[in-house]
């Protein structure tokens, strides 16, 4: 599948066609709400791809493209990163082969107009299953605040939940800890409003269609994907 832009409008075509019978996941929630790690480990278990936006994100500020660069400016900032910026980095990864049974998005779609270009997409060829994890400000805001970051290897730790076993190091692999620029509470913040204003709108999008289940993102990581499990499975059988 390619997404692209054209002009002020988005539109997609399909590369690589997915079969009717596949299913294509969607996990929203604000950020901090835990769906990344949940993502991985449901997208794992059900041999789907697991396609994160904030990976794809990552990637390119880590290799310093010209995207990237982009990328960062907005984060640090606190915005929602734009969709032509977005889809630019989506497209190059859905049209591979070993999406075309389906996959699991998490982090896209953000915005109606994305949900809109998937929509396009997908219309007579799969399925959507769509979850929200419900998870308060208040909460979103004491996960960031004690969330640390390896330098070496990326595995997070938190200093509330999840405290490594020793101070500042990593329990993976022993690097150096630290919170990352967009963990600073003015920049949480500033997520958090961006978020209720233009991706919780989605909510309603998907509700409108009878596509959404809402489960609580502030029980135990467990109780959450069990109850994630449960939706997913669910919808696999209709």
């Amino acid at each position: 599948m390619i997404l692209s832009s054209l002009g002020a409008g988005l539109y997609c075509s399909a590369v690589t066609p997915i079969s009717p019978k596949n299913k294509i996941i969607i996990l929203l929630g604000p950020p901090g709400s835990g769906k990344g790690t949940q993502a991985v480990t449901l997208a794992k278990d059900l041999n789907i791809p697991h396609i994160s936006t904030g990976d794809l994100f990552r990637e390119n500020i880590r290799n310093k493209t010209p995207l990237g660069r982009e990328v960062q400016a907005n984060i640090e900032a606190g915005r929602l990163v734009p969709d032509e910026i977005v889809l630019q980095m989506l497209y190059k990864r859905v049209e591979k082969n070993d999406c075309k049974s389906g996959f699991l998005l998490d982090g896209f779609p953000r915005t109606i107009a994305q949900a809109e270009t998937l929509d396009n997409y997908i219309s007579g060829k799969a399925d959507l299953i769509v979850i929200n994890l419900a998870v308060s400000d208040e909460a979103i805001t004491k996960r960031a605040e004690g969330r640390l970051t390896c330098r070496a290897c990326g595995t997070v730790h938190n200093k509330y939940f999840s405290p490594p076993k020793v101070e500042d190091k990593c329990d993976n692999c022993g690097g150096e800890l630290y919170q990352r620029a967009d963990d600073a509470l003015e920049v949480v913040q500033e997520r958090l409003r961006v978020y209720h204003a233009q991706s919780e709108p989605l909510i309603e999008f998907y509700s409108r269609q009878g596509m959404l289940t809402t489960i609580n993102g502030e029980d135990s990581r467990n109780v959450v994907y069990a109850d994630l499990k449960k939706v997913v499975n669910d919808g696999l059988d209709t």
